[in-house]
């Protein structure tokens, strides 16, 4: 019992690395690129910060968001539940931003 909670722990630990954050996003953004018009397809970015490995900087237009979206959804069940969880902040953030913006 004990070895199977270590393995939890340790799956959960493994997927908020920032090599598997990057791994996953570099998915989704390739998805939500393959899934926009040609003229959004260059206004989809996301860097890693080289100093904070955990930090990352989502470059997207809005009208690019849901394209976004729709790739994590479609992937959210790929993930393990640590990097699940921290897509869904990730779109729930984008979420509130974009109804700041229509306020």
């Amino acid at each position: 019992m004990s070895k199977k909670f270590t393995n939890n722990i340790t799956g959960i630990q493994e997927g908020l690395h920032p090599q598997n954050l990057a791994f996953w996003y570099d998915v989704i953004i390739k998805e939500s690129k393959e899934m926009a018009p040609a003229w959004l397809v260059d206004k989809i970015n996301v860097k890693q910060d080289p100093i904070l490995p955990m930090k990352f900087n989502l470059d997207i237009s809005k009208r690019a968001v849901r394209y976004f979206m729709m790739a994590v959804d479609n992937n959210l069940h790929k993930m393990p539940i640590s990097t699940k969880l921290y897509f869904l902040k990730v779109e729930e953030t984008l979420s509130d931003e974009m109804d700041k913006s229509l306020v």
